[in-house]
This record gives structure tokens, C-alpha cells and sequence, in this order.
């Protein structure tokens, strides 16, 4: 690293008002386009709590900003060099160059940035931060926002990370030296968390699994076409009366969605599992490799990740166990077949090889919870039972949810015009 400053600071007005700073990044990860992924060049506007960066590239970049900043960070995976103005710089030129896998480089970042001088300027008061990109470390500086260079996640999943799994794996870090230990314990305190939405999902997929007699009946009642709108507004009407949201089972899985993107962001992202082994990985913050394969499959790798196979597998199974209780609830499930039971862990499995050995190991322990858990659920609800209230529920007068008004409105209104015409 070689900072070039041009010009004197103090005293007589220099000759340059400008910073030139430069630095050759070196590939210090596993996986060149993973690391790829995570360097570049950061920045951020005066008072703003956001920042912004040049993104990735396999190639160059640059960008020209005209307003001031007040700090450049050179951002890799792990690891920032920033450059503070507290004062701020009028301007900046900001650029990299990605270099050629192999070579041992990964980047080479460049920043020339304009100093506010006047001739009553007594000096500047500017400063580097070098270090890990670790948030406690850098939430200690909140005033600068430097621990948004930890690529947590926008919105609601920027927040899971910050309050639930952040402080969750700090505190076990604080008493377990063992990271696969603390992924285990964190998967497990999660799932516990949200074992409510997913009893309410497999409740709801049980109840549609239980009208399917019904629904069939419904389906050979009308069989054209044009009684569609009948159709609808009579299934409807027995999810009104046995007392069934036919969207039940979806809105807690798109609740848990968030927490699923979140350690998606959270573990390439986290420092802690650098040149952390477990098992037969040797680093939980890169991928796990059992066998090198002499070749490069597109897409995959020249590696075998031993974590990422197992989780496709996992998800395979948990997929399977899905689909043999949804499959009932309607005729759509079965178009879904192919894609739920072998398109989506093929795609995992490519997608994950090259990931984090721990972001495979979190998704492997979390897919074996959710398959026990739904072998304990069969085991505690008693369908005949659920039947039986089901039908006791039919009996009794229901008051019809907002959702359940509009969605029949709307089927009186196209019936209507489909009168018309």
C-alpha cells in the first residue's frame, strides 16, 4: 500500500490541491470470483447513513463524483483500507482494475480526490482506517457509518442480521471457541424462534390436503371452462365453512423468507469464520473441497464441496417430504414436480459449490430440523380429529375476513360483466 500525497497541507498554499491514493489488492480467499464479489471501491456523502460503491467487475470501472465525500474506502471480503476527510473532499475520480485469475492480484484500486484549500487553511485533520470489516469493530465509529461496508442486507433484512443474528453469534462467541458449534446452536435457537409460522404452515397444508375430496367434487361439478367464476366462488365458500385460508400455508414461509436471505448475507460476509475448520472443512468463510476435479464444469467449479453436496441432498429429501403432503391440497402442486424435487437442488448445488462452506453447513442443519419437525408435527396432529373439527366448523356461522369480502366482490363483478358480454 502506497499513499501519494501531492502538496503541502499547511503554510503556503500547494501548487496540486489534490490526494492521489492508490493500491494493488491481492487475492487472499479462496475462489477468485467469490472474493471478486465482495471488492470494490466504496464512498460515502456527507451526512448521509447510506453508502455507495463502484460495484463488481470482472473487468474496470470507474466513476467521476463532483460533489464532496467523506471517506473512499478499497473494499475486499474481509478487509478495508478507508481514507477519512472530516473536513471532506470537494470531489473525487474513483477506478479499478480487475486483474487476471491467477495472477495472484485481484485488484488495483485507484482514487484521486480534490482538498477544499484556501489560504487561511491552517491543516487537515485526515485519517486511515486498516482493519478487518468486522461490525462491532466498525460500529464504534457509527458518526462515519463505516460498518455498512458489511454487506448486510437492505430493509427487513439488514435489520435480521443487525438485532437477531449478529448479537446471537457474538454472545456464543464470547463462550465457544467452535464455529461449526455456534452455526449448529444458531440454527437451532432460529428455528425454535420460528417453529410457530412453520406449525401454522403444515396446519394449513394438512386442512387443504383434507378438502381435497371436496375440491375434487367441486372440480367435476364444473368442468367448463366458462363456469370458472362458479367454480372459484363455490371453493371459496368451503374454505369459508371449514374455516381454511388457502393462503395460510404460504404467508408464514414468506415471513421466514427474510431470515433465510439474511443468513444468505450474513455468513460470506462474516469474518469470524475465516480460517475457521470444521469437520472436513478447513475454512467456514470459504468453500469445503474433497476432491479436485481435472476439469472446469461451467457454472460449478473444478471442486467438489463436500457441504454444498449434502445440503442438495437435504433439500431433496425435505422437498420430497413437502411435496407427498402438498401434492393432495391441488391439482397445481403436481405440475411443480419436477422443479421442487430435482430442479431446485441441482440449482443449489451449482449455485453454492463455490460459496461459503459455512452458509452450506447452516442451510444443511436447517433443512434436518425442518424434516424432524415435520415428522413431530404428523405425529402430534391427529387428522381425523382436525377432520372432525373441520366439519364441526362447517356448522357454524362464519364472519367472512376482509380478504374473503374483496375476493368475493371481485368474483361478483367478473360474473357480471362476463354476463354482460
Amino acid at each position: 500500500f502506497r499513499p501519494v500525497f501531492r502538496g503541502s497541507f499547511s503554510g503556503s498554499p500547494p501548487p496540486v490541491r489534490s490526494i492521489d491514493w492508490s493500491n494493488n489488492s491481492y487475492q487472499n480467499e479462496k475462489g477468485f470470483q467469490n472474493e471478486n464479489m465482495y471488492t470494490t471501491i466504496s464512498y460515502r456523502f456527507p451526512g448521509e447513513s447510506s453508502i455507495e460503491d463502484l460495484g463488481m467487475s470482472e473487468k474496470s470501472k470507474s466513476k467521476s463524483i463532483s460533489t464532496s465525500v467523506n471517506w473512499v474506502a478499497f473494499k475486499q471480503q474481509f478487509f478495508s483500507s478507508a481514507f477519512i476527510a472530516p473536513q471532506n473532499v470537494t470531489n473525487a475520480n474513483l477506478a479499478f482494475d480487475t486483474a487476471a485469475p491467477g495472477s495472484e492480484l485481484l485488484k488495483s484500486f485507484s482514487a484521486q480526490m480534490t482538498v477544499p484549500y484556501t489560504v487561511q487553511t491552517e491543516g487537515y485533520d485526515f485519517a486511515f482506517y486498516f482493519g478487518p470489516n468486522k461490525y462491532s469493530t466498525l460500529k464504534k465509529y457509527d458518526d462515519l457509518h463505516l460498518q455498512k461496508l458489511v454487506p448486510l442486507g437492505g430493509w427487513i433484512i439488514g435489520w435480521v442480521n443487525r438485532w437477531l443474528v449478529i448479537p446471537t453469534f457474538d454472545f456464543l462467541g464470547k463462550y465457544i471457541s467452535n464455529y461449526g458449534l455456534i452455526i449448529l446452536l444458531l440454527t437451532i435457537f432460529i428455528k425454535i424462534i420460528i417453529s410457530p409460522l412453520t406449525y401454522k404452515s403444515y396446519l394449513s397444508t394438512a386442512k387443504m390436503r383434507l378438502l381435497k375430496p371436496e375440491m375434487d367434487k367441486l372440480n367435476e361439478k364444473y368442468p367448463k371452462q366458462e363456469d370458472a367464476m362458479k367454480k372459484q366462488q363455490a371453493m371459496m365458500a368451503l374454505y369459508k365453512s371449514a374455516g381454511v385460508n388457502p393462503m395460510g400455508g404460504c404467508i408464514p414461509m414468506l415471513i421466514q423468507f427474510p431470515i433465510l436471505i439474511a443468513m444468505f448475507r450474513f455468513f460470506p460476509a462474516s469474518i469470524e469464520l475465516r480460517g475457521k475448520s470444521f469437520l472436513w472443512a478447513d475454512d467456514l468463510s470459504s468453500y469445503d473441497s474433497i476432491l479436485h476435479l481435472p476439469f472446469n464444469i461451467p457454472f460449478y467449479g473444478d471442486h467438489v464441496s463436500l457441504f454444498a453436496l449434502l445440503m442438495a441432498v437435504s433439500v431433496f429429501i425435505s422437498s420430497k417430504i413437502n411435496y407427498a403432503q402438498t401434492a393432495g391440497a391441488g391439482p397445481q402442486m403436481a405440475g411443480m414436480k419436477f422443479m421442487m424435487l430435482y430442479l431446485m437442488p441441482l440449482m443449489l448445488l451449482f449455485w453454492f459449490n463455490n460459496y461459503s462452506s459455512g452458509l452450506s453447513y447452516y442451510y444443511l442443519v436447517s433443512n434436518i430440523i425442518t424434516i424432524g419437525q415435520t415428522y413431530a408435527f404428523r405425529y402430534i396432529v391427529n387428522e381425523d380429529k382436525l377432520h372432525h373439527r373441520m366439519k364441526e366448523n362447517a356448522k357454524k356461522p362464519r364472519k367472512l375476513s376482509k380478504f374473503q369480502q374483496r375476493y368475493e366482490e371481485m368474483m361478483k363483478q367478473r360474473e357480471q360483466m362476463a354476463r354482460k358480454r
